[in-house]
């Protein structure tokens, strides 16, 4: 036990919760005749395409009534209006996305800024003929009579005429062309004439059994006339999806591919066509050797796995590994083919959840760790060969399974390791980069953390391409190291919208890590190899948030390991400097497959955001056991299962601060016009910052740090009392409050809210510490860092503030639903720490400390009363 542990809180006080005021635009919209007039024929050419469709589907099928989803984009929102398209016979709320980017006109745009882009949603809703005449209906007797009394429940139809920019068909652009599967088309051709292709038809999620069926079935018959076959189907009505794994053969891909207008390709039940098997790890990195005297001193785990990591299959005998992984391989792939040296990324990924940086030298975790495979070598001529998910399933139907085993089993078996806290995502998909809509993989992560009460951590994903520093060679080698590092951090966010999150990372639920181009390698021979950093980054090939309604993306960073660069061998006139793929340091020092058959005690290294966020999950490992080590030592009468899972993302998140970083590149990015949009655009490479984990978990005299935890429904907020320290009452000394708050939302996928519960705290009573620090906000305020399920901020202050012994500070946590009602009570974790400068003779631990034990003694005699 540490000398200062954390505290618990005493148990909150009850409340209402705080009253959000709306935040509202004066957004300037056209008048209704102005309506008519832009509407009219937009109207009037979707009622001609369904006709059309209507002929030609008549004259290909059995007939039956056609059905075609229709994109309703608005400026700004309407509030329930899934409600309304419910009142309509033969309308089918399938969902809405956000959009956020809307170019101003003549008819929309903001009146106090012009030239500000707007927001507003884009309404996905499926319908047949009939019911396109009565909304079309409504919409001419409302354009004759905008007086007119709306039937109950569909004046939100008024609502969204007056706020519509456009309505249109979702079409072959939005379900095959923008999503990137015709460019992976031509490679694979490229790469073989004559070979099957796998891919991801993702449909509509209808609302019935027996609608989806039908869907499935013309999907199906479609495939079929092409001379293809549906190999597996994925069903999912927890978040809304329904995909099928489709085969075609090469001669019908080129076809769709020289003419995208097939009738596959228009089947109105598909939704999106995306690639598969693109969660793909590489590269084998330079090997070394680790001591085996080392190896020999370090005790076997014993427990139960608290860490899970769903990747490769690693090598379960290497000398670092033996005894401290559990694998569980039930398709049986360790012998299908995948060999001994092509076990890289599972091992290493264990490696540094186990040990961590072998550079450092850190003792390996007390518990074991559960491996789930879920990928293997991909066909592939060179050898080692790449490891992925295989093209033969559907990524999210296999994780789906793995995480199922975990906790309820299958086929009649019990759980595998129903005590997993923490599920290690290492790997993303590089066809799919965030946009506007979450990823069917981030809304199963979402689900199933609430499902089950597990924490994902999930990489952010990298981007090992080349960076355009938009200078000539001359200027290049006149650059000292701090200008090539400054115009690399200028060119990485020119590029930033070619750099974004990986799918899954935007699970609003998960904990995204990205990476800091930092390690404890030494480089014996750069060779033609540079730095292009001269301080510590986050590293050039970490992705860029921001996340799901511009929530805080990624979480946070981490030692990930530096990627160095080199110059092209064909410079152009302007200078682009790419990854050195060479297999030697720098990097993270990891347990890998050797060379020679048979070789167990082979190191090497390798960077990157899986690498970053192997490590978190070892932090919270180590935080899992503190945690159980406060609760026995505290309050053992609490069982603290409900509130671990919140917690431990708290205190992950609670030591993050931007620090030196954030200082850096502050001053590379300011100028005269951004200086508003700084926070933001730090935020978005590195979240809430790098965590000092060890600092958490171990308090000193000068810092107290207090957990607190509960539930709470939609309305309530819970009180916490930080009693003050006396001796820093009127002394004007640096003082900083750091409050860090997370639970678990379950999701409504369909909407576009999305999260199903807000939580956010307000710190009030005696204010000694005003001013915000490293915040994520940006231009929205204090909203950026309330939209996702962490709230992390920093306060600091210095002047004398006088208060009373009794005095506290309040923090108040509150509950409201957002995207639908919380039909059961959230569960939260909450992290306080208040501190002044070391050395400063104020002993804050002891103070607080002294303080919260009564409350606390009350609360345990009141317990053991109500037992």
């Amino acid at each position: 036990m540490p000398e200062h542990p954390l505290l618990l809180f005493p148990t909150p006080v009850a409340a209402d919760r705080t009253k959000q005021r709306p935040q509202f635009g004066r957004v300037h919209k056209p008048d209704l005749a102005r309506q008519g007039a832009r509407l009219s024929p937009m109207f009037n050419q979707l009622q001609a395409a369904f006709n059309a469709h209507r002929v030609e589907i008549q004259q290909n099928t059995a007939g039956g009534d056609p059905e075609q989803v229709l994109v309703i984009e608005t400026v700004g929102s309407v509030e329930n209006f899934a409600n309304a398209v419910k009142l309509i016979e033969g309308l089918e709320w399938m969902g809405e996305l956000e959009s956020d980017e809307i170019a101003p006109d003549q008819d929309f745009y903001d009146e106090s800024n012009p030239e500000k882009e707007l927001n507003g949603r884009l309404y996905l809703v499926m319908t047949n003929q009939r019911a396109l005449d009565e909304m079309l209906s409504l919409w001419r007797r409302y354009q004759a009579n905008q007086d007119m009394q709306f039937e109950h429940g569909l004046a939100k139809f008024r609502d969204v005429f007056l706020h519509l920019k456009s309505i249109r068909r979702w079409d072959v652009q939005d379900r095959l062309l923008e999503t990137g599967l015709i460019e992976i088309w031509r490679e694979n051709l490229e790469y073989d004439e004559s070979r099957v292709i796998p891919f991801e038809a993702e449909l509509w999620f209808r609302g019935s059994a027996e609608s989806r069926q039908s869907s499935a079935g013309q999907v199906t018959d479609l495939v079929r006339q092409l001379g293809g076959r549906i190999l597996s189907q994925s069903i999912i009505e927890g978040i809304a999806y329904h995909g099928l794994l489709v085969e075609l053969p090469a001669n019908a891909i080129r076809s769709i591919v020289e003419n995208p207008t097939t009738e596959l390709a228009k089947c109105e039940n598909v939704w999106f066509f995306r690639p598969v098997g693109q969660m793909v790890v590489g590269d084998r990195p330079q090997e070394g050797e680790v001591e085996v005297a080392a190896i020999e001193e370090m005790p076997l785990p014993d427990g139960d796995p608290a860490i899970a990591l769903l990747d490769g299959v690693p090598l379960a005998n290497h000398r670092l590994l033996a005894g401290r992984v559990q694998i569980d391989d039930p398709e049986n792939w360790e012998a299908d083919d995948y060999t001994a040296s092509e076990r890289v990324h599972g091992t290493s990924m264990a490696s540094l959840i186990i040990h961590g940086d072998l550079n450092e030298g850190t003792a390996p975790l007390a518990r074991p760790i559960y491996v789930r495979p879920i990928m293997k070598p991909t066909p592939w001529p060179n050898m080692p060969r790449p490891e992925r998910v295989p093209e033969d399933c559907l990524a999210v139907d296999l994780i789906h399974r793995a995480v199922r085993r975990i906790f309820e089993g299958d086929q009649g078996d019990d759980p595998i390791a129903p005590q997993a806290k923490v599920i290690n995502l290492s790997i993303g998909d590089q066809s799919r980069q965030f946009t506007r809509s979450m990823s069917p993989i981030a809304r199963l992560l979402d689900w199933l953390s609430v499902k089950y009460g597990v924490l994902f951590v999930v990489s952010a994903g990298n981007h090992a391409t080349s960076v355009s520093l938009g200078i000539s060679r001359d200027e290049f080698d006149s650059l000292q190291p701090s200008e090539l590092e400054a115009a690399t951090i200028k060119a990485l966010y020119r590029d930033a919208r070619h750099r974004k999150l990986l799918s899954p990372a935007e699970s609003i639920n998960g904990l995204t890590v990205g990476a800091v181009h930092h390690d404890a390698s030494q480089v014996a021979h750069p060779g033609t190899r540079f730095d292009p950093f001269e301080q510590i980054l986050p590293s050039p090939v970490s992705a860029f948030g921001s996340g799901y309604r511009r929530a805080v993306k990624p979480d946070m960073v981490f030692n990930g390991g530096k990627q160095w660069y080199r110059l092209p061998l064909r410079p152009a006139e302007l200078i682009t400097i790419e990854p050195a793929i060479f297999r030697t340091t720098p990097g993270n020092k990891v347990a890998s497959p050797g060379s020679l058959a048979g070789e167990l005690m082979a190191t090497s290294y390798s960077c990157g955001t899986s690498n970053a966020t192997a490590l978190i999950s070892r932090a919270a490992g180590i935080c899992y056991d503190s945690l159980q080590q406060i609760f026995n030592e505290q309050a053992a009468e609490i069982d603290p299962r409900t509130y671990e899972v919140p917690l431990l993302k708290a205190i992950l998140v609670h030591g993050c601060s931007w620090g030196d970083i954030g200082t850096r590149i502050s001053e590379v990015l300011r100028t005269p016009e951004n200086g508003s949009q700084l926070s933001g655009l730090i935020c978005r490479w590195m979240g809430y910052g790098m965590p000092q984990v060890d600092r958490v978990l171990d308090c000193t005299n000068q810092r107290a740090t207090l957990l607190g935890f509960g539930q709470l429904s939609d309305g309530e907020a819970h009180v916490f009392r930080l009693p003050l320290p006396p001796s820093l009452g009127s002394r004007p000394e640096w003082r900083r409050l750091t409050v860090t708050l997370a639970w678990l939302s379950p999701v409504a996928a369909t909407t576009q809210k999305y999260r199903i519960a807000s939580l956010w705290f307000e710190v009030g009573g005696i204010s000694l510490a005003k001013e915000r620090k490293e915040s994520c906000s940006g231009n929205d305020g204090w909203r950026a860092v309330r939209r996702g399920t962490v709230q992390h901020e920093i306060f600091e202050g210095q002047r004398a503030e006088p208060f009373s012994d009794g005095d506290v500070i309040e923090i108040k946590v509150n509950c409201r639903k957002d995207a639908g009602k919380i039909l059961n009570p959230i569960a939260y974790g909450i992290a306080v720490s208040l501190e002044v400068s070391e050395g400063v003779d104020i002993a804050i631990y002891d103070e607080i400390r002294i303080r919260i034990a009564p409350a606390i003694q009350i609360q345990q005699a009141t317990d053991r009363g109500r037992g």
